[in-house]
């Protein structure tokens, strides 16, 4: 990994710590858990995945407006990269993996 892109990755696990240790919804359970008798550690663990790009040709990357889309009948496609991402949060599609989607 080249140094800039190891500094951006670095920026955004900053980033996403500064966004959890600001959150106003998190300090307040968390003095809910203190109030309670307890002390709080919380640690996090944030993977950072990245995925060269293919060049592609010029307006491929761009997605059809959603009136678009629905003109023409069209439904979202996943990638195989797509549908790793989901499955790792535990959210599977209907019909995408053969399986049926969690309610």
């Amino acid at each position: 990994m080249n140094q800039k892109l190891r500094k951006l990755v670095q920026q955004l696990g900053e980033a996403i710590h500064e966004s959890v240790s600001e959150s106003p919804q998190i300090a307040g359970v968390v003095a809910d858990i203190r109030r309670q008798g307890f002390e709080v550690m919380l640690m996090l663990e944030a993977t950072i995945g990245l995925n060269e790009v293919e060049e592609q040709p010029v307006g491929a990357l761009e997605a059809p407006k959603p009136a678009e889309a629905a003109e023409s009948g069209e439904q979202g496609t996943f990638t195989a990269q797509d549908l790793h991402f989901l499955k790792s949060l535990r959210i599977s599609i209907a019909g995408e993996t053969g399986e049926q989607e969690d309610s």
